[in-house]
């Protein structure tokens, strides 16, 4: 199944908790890193915080969602993640955006990612990877709902760091 996996951080070693992500993304024999998108460097939402660097990373896995998105817990832990806040700073944030063309619905697990179709700096490197891409419930290519999407302060701040 192709997934496609937002990737965020703002506190410490940004570009090292990125590649770190891919690499212990790859590490899992369950997952195939296929592609990464640019690097962003966005504002961020919320309460006041370091600015954020977001990618989106698209594997190929055989694992259901609620297996992929443990094991997306699992990664963010080792690099120290604490869940302090809601949308509070975090060493890396990991979400799982979308998985192929199925929308899931469960506790503590919602895809397409809820609110995909609001954040720019998700949907912007999703673009690079993805374009025509239908999302599911929402009836729109990824393109679309980019050029929707109210803009955010960000720029491209180079290759994702693998």
């Amino acid at each position: 199944m192709r997934v496609y996996v937002g990737v965020g951080s703002n506190l410490g070693d940004r570009h090292g908790h990125l590649a770190a992500a891919a690499e212990r993304l790859r590490a899992s024999p369950a997952v195939a890193l296929v592609r990464a998108s640019r690097v962003w460097d966005n504002a961020p939402l919320g309460p006041e915080q370091p600015r954020y660097l977001n990618a989106v990373l698209e594997i190929e896995s055989e694992l259901r969602p609620a297996a992929i998105h443990a094991l997306l817990r699992l990664v963010e832990e080792a690099a120290g993640r604490v869940r302090a806040e809601p949308m509070g700073p975090r060493t890396l944030d990991l979400d799982l955006l979308l998985y192929g063309d199925e929308s899931v619905e469960g506790p503590g697990l919602t895809v397409p990612h809820p609110r995909l179709v609001e954040r720019r700096f998700v949907l912007q490197p999703l673009a690079e990877l993805c374009p025509d891409r239908v999302v599911p419930g929402r009836g729109a290519t990824v393109e679309a709902l980019l050029r929707a999407c109210p803009a955010h302060d960000m720029r491209p701040v180079g290759p994702y760091p693998l």
